[in-house]
């Protein structure tokens, strides 16, 4: 390659770099150089190309969005259904989660109340239903019946309580747990 087409490129690609930026997508900005080398490679036409980078974009967004899902829940500790362990609780209706994971119930705006003895995995169940949600894209908020009493009174001296409430009224779900 001459020098003067090795300065264009290096031009053309701080161009695109200086667009991706603009345009708000960082994963074209850190991708599209390997991306085009493998393109290239691969003899793929330009349009196979870009799709597979805007591809490699939204996918990437949406990773990023799931993980804020899952942060601004605050679980407590992550868990999932998968590590439920139905056998040792033969009580709880395995197929009954499984629908329930479907998440259905919070799009009809209704409310599921899990009652039993201690240990029984009441707090894992409503943990594993929530990050099912969370990864459908469905605002969450895990939160102890005390820890929002705590929260609400908090806001109420700061005189925040309407943003606070703004908050919880812009979740999908909320998990209280520790009602009793």
């Amino acid at each position: 390659m001459s020098a003067a087409k090795k300065a264009t490129s290096a031009a053309l690609e701080a161009l695109i770099e200086a667009h991706a930026a603009e345009l708000k997508l960082p994963t074209v900005k850190r991708r599209f150089r390997a991306m085009a080398q493998e393109a290239t490679r691969e003899q793929q036409s330009a349009v196979a190309y870009l799709g597979a980078l805007l591809e490699a974009e939204v996918a990437e967004r949406a990773e990023r969005r799931e993980r804020r899902r899952l942060v601004e829940a605050r679980f407590p500790v992550m868990k999932s259904l998968e590590e439920f362990s139905f056998s040792e609780n033969p009580n709880i209706p395995q197929a009954t989660i499984a629908a329930l994971a479907e998440g259905s119930w919070i799009s009809d705006r209704e409310s599921i109340i899990l009652i039993g003895e201690s240990g029984t995995g009441k707090t894992h169940l409503a943990t594993a239903l929530a990050v099912c949600a969370c990864r459908q894209g469905r605002r969450v908020r895990f939160t102890t019946l005390a820890g929002l009493a705590n929260e609400l009174q908090e806001a109420e001296s700061r005189r925040e309580l309407g943003r606070v409430v703004g908050r919880y009224e812009r979740t999908e779900l909320v998990v209280l747990d520790e009602l009793g």
